[in-house]
């Protein structure tokens, strides 16, 4: 009975992260749009901007396919994937001298690295929202079978390298700072207090952590936007994105200020929207049955 009452709560875990990742997908992908091809091309925010408006408007959700069942799966994954592994984690250590802290880095960072197995979405998003792939991939299903008929598996997964240094310890810092972050807000005394509470939280982590990974994004941008050839190595990759941007930090964090307004909605919406869901869920399941 413990072990399918411990199922059950795990399986919730995988929903609610699936379901704050629809709304957060659907509210920020134009801005997302606008960041990548500040990342790609360098460019000022102005003249992502006008790219996008030159356009039209019926392209402006073009490659919203792929992140979208990227992130319902990968945000799911990684609220699923955390609690299957803290509890048995935390079970094995709870009479060994390992700090809980520690066992709960450790699958926060599993949890996040079993992410990127997802890496084919980005891929493909990346490809449908350059705009010098516009006439060769005409959907997110073209793009696949394209990539998968010419090239094979492998080219599905360029560009995992950085995905992988970023993932782990993106999670492992989300997960590590939820809690304490919250305590140090003001105590919420209604529902609207906790949401709110959720919100900042989760925007304060999002904005921070996305902002110290970001030249990872940047770096993966650049492998994911080429199809075919070599396939670069990460240093190499990095030094070559610094050089196109005259080995300057701020060149480098174009498309920045984006990510942190980005960021900040998306992991506050993602945040606040699986708390709920989660308390929902709990308190509707102690509700008694007719």
């Amino acid at each position: 009975m413990g072990a399918s009452d411990d199922s059950d709560r795990t399986w919730k875990h995988y929903v609610c992260g699936s379901a704050a990742s629809v709304i957060n997908i659907l509210v920020t992908f134009p801005i997302q749009k606008v960041m990548f091809r500040q990342q790609l091309h360098g460019f000022s925010a102005t003249q992502s901007l006008l790219q996008l408006k030159g356009e039209g408007r019926h392209l402006l959700y073009r490659g919203v396919l792929p992140p979208l069942m990227q992130r319902i799966t990968t945000i799911g994954l990684m609220f699923g994937l955390y609690e299957e592994f803290s509890r048995p984690m935390l079970k094995y250590t709870q009479d060994t001298q390992i700090p809980e802290q520690l066992t709960r880095s450790a699958a926060a960072f599993m949890a996040g690295t079993s992410e990127a197995v997802m890496v084919p979405f980005e891929r493909v998003q990346t490809l449908l929202q350059d705009h010098k792939h516009h006439a060769r991939f005409k959907s997110t299903s073209h793009a696949f079978k394209t990539l998968l008929r010419d090239y094979g598996v492998k080219e599905c997964y360029r560009g995992l390298t950085p995905v992988l240094f970023r993932n782990g310890p993106c999670s492992m810092l989300y997960f590590g700072l939820r809690g304490p972050l919250k305590e140090l807000l003001p105590e919420a005394q209604t529902q609207q207090g906790h949401l709110l509470n959720d919100f900042v939280s989760g925007a304060l982590m999002g904005g921070g952590i996305s902002t110290l990974f970001y030249p990872m994004n940047v770096v993966k941008s650049r492998a994911q936007s080429q199809v075919g050839g070599e396939f670069v190595g990460f240093p190499r990759l990095l030094h070559t994105v610094l050089k196109e941007r005259n080995w300057s930090l701020f060149h480098l964090y174009r498309g920045g200020g984006l990510n942190v307004l980005r960021s900040v909605t998306s992991w506050g919406i993602i945040t606040a929207t699986y708390e709920f869901l989660m308390k929902s869920w709990v308190q509707s399941s102690k509700e008694p049955k007719k």
